[in-house]
């Protein structure tokens, strides 16, 4: 089983924090979907024949996209590709785009999950990030979105500055009263060259604070897991029967097809990517070419990266999967590495799987970094 990604780079104005690739001028949007079109034509082979299980639209903010365009890329997805019965079709979406009018139309086409990108309830938070919608509208969307889809994601972000630990409760709190399924909880990060990082240097912004970042870390995984959340990755949370097919593909190893401008694609052994730029995204496509860079991931590389998306998720990392995968070394390495780690209480093993402990939850991306195998031979 495998899925698709398609990137939609485009967003009706940029966050002040972040750097994915997307370009606020539409002017080249119906070109662009037409070469994403071409390309899922074009790629048709590289899955192996695999079922695909799921379809994703992220970006950027897909939910600009009219529903023929949606339909348009869905069709070509089924065209070239064996698709399983009601496979799991997620749309990202902005509140200010899901009007009641689109959100009834988007229950009556194929997408069949939303992922909205909330962030917070509050109206300072959300100037602070530069949001296109305010708190009236993340709030009214919900109400409306709620009633006509069962299997909606939202997002949050906490660590913000000046956001009380009284106020995360509240975004949480509000989070939850909609009764969404899911939730993918992110701490504000700031990411070099992008507008956010500008301000704090300039002192227009206070920085964030990661010790504020992960006592909220810790209240969002409390309050959820009251609520009968499973916290099933590090920054995701769902109930039961709604975790998030197409992400826990990604952590569980299973290739994947990444479509559009700077999108990714994994086939188990190899990793390849997008040119991150409309304009060279398109001409290359129209000219029959892959705008596509590829590297061939190492033994060493893999270990890696199974060790990174491992240790983020309830699977945890298996030891039997390392010996078998990856040979004996690799195994007595990671058991040693993983000594301290165990005896701080920060990880810990159970039937057969090395696991991060709720204390451990935050820091999970700075242990496995230290679990890597940088130069085995």
């Amino acid at each position: 089983m495998s899925g698709i990604y398609i990137h939609i780079p485009f967003c009706k104005q940029a966050c002040f924090y972040c750097d994915f690739h997307f370009s606020t001028s539409l002017k080249k949007k119906d070109e662009l979907i037409s070469c994403v079109i071409k390309e899922i034509e074009l790629r048709k082979n590289e899955l192996d024949n695999e079922t695909i299980e799921t379809i994703y639209f992220g970006g950027g903010t897909p939910s600009i996209l009219s529903l023929s365009e949606i339909n348009g890329i869905i069709e070509a997805v089924y065209n070239n590709h064996k698709v399983v019965d009601n496979p799991e079709i997620t749309l990202e979406a902005n509140p200010d785009d899901l009007s009641e009018e689109k959100i009834i139309t988007l229950s009556k086409s194929a997408i069949n999950r939303l992922s909205i990108g909330i962030q917070s309830f509050f109206e300072y938070d959300l100037k602070l990030m530069n949001r296109a919608h305010n708190a009236t509208e993340a709030k009214k969307c919900l109400e409306i979105a709620t009633q006509y889809f069962k299997n909606i994601s939202l997002d949050l972000i906490y660590g913000i500055p000046d956001c009380s630990n009284e106020q995360w409760r509240a975004n949480i709190k509000t989070a939850l009263d909609f009764g969404v399924p899911h939730i993918s909880s992110y701490a504000l990060t700031v990411e070099p060259k992008t507008a956010l990082a500008n301000f704090i240097q300039k002192g227009i912004i206070k920085n964030v604070d990661d010790d504020k970042a992960q006592e909220q870390f810790h209240i969002l995984i409390e309050e959820l897991e009251n609520a009968n959340f499973i916290h099933y990755e590090t920054s995701n949370f769902g109930k039961e029967g709604f975790f998030s097919k197409n992400n826990s593909s990604y952590w569980k190893g299973k290739s994947y097809l990444g479509i559009g401008p700077s999108a990714h694609s994994f086939d188990g052994k190899q990793r390849s990517w997008n040119v991150r730029n409309n304009a060279k995204y398109i001409k290359a496509i129209q000219e029959n070419k892959l705008p596509i860079e590829r590297e061939t991931l190492t033994k060493r590389d893999q270990y890696n990266e199974y060790v990174m998306t491992g240790l983020r998720t309830i699977w945890g990392v298996s030891l039997i999967k390392i010996k078998n995968d990856y040979g004996i070394k690799y195994l007595e390495y990671l058991e040693n590495q993983a000594k301290k780690y165990i005896q701080e209480e920060l990880l810990y093993l159970e039937n057969e799987r090395l696991k991060t402990t709720k204390k451990g939850k935050f820091l999970s991306d700075g242990i496995a970094s230290d679990l890597f195998m940088l130069n085995l031979y």
